[in-house]
């Protein structure tokens, strides 16, 4: 049984403070984070771990950052 990540819900419980600007590049990074948990959730089921590991941050001239991600993909070796 697949495991339900509320990314979007979350998101959007967050994001009720923020501009509608704000609101809508959230509502981007939620859906794209979703896709992503079902790539890795297909990729595992294939037979492979994967781990998300920070790469680098990326900041704006006003103190706001952002991970920036890339995979590290581990497989068995056959038995």
């Amino acid at each position: 049984m697949a495991s339900r990540t509320r990314v979007k819900e979350r998101a959007e419980e967050q994001s009720s403070a923020m501009s509608p600007e704000q609101q809508a590049a959230i509502r981007i990074v939620a859906n794209d984070l979703h896709r992503l948990n079902q790539s890795v959730m297909k990729a595992v089921e294939a037979g492979v771990s994967v781990e998300l590991v920070r790469s680098a941050r990326h900041h704006d001239a006003n103190g706001n950052w952002g991970d920036l991600l890339i995979p590290v993909i581990v497989t068995q070796s056959s038995r």
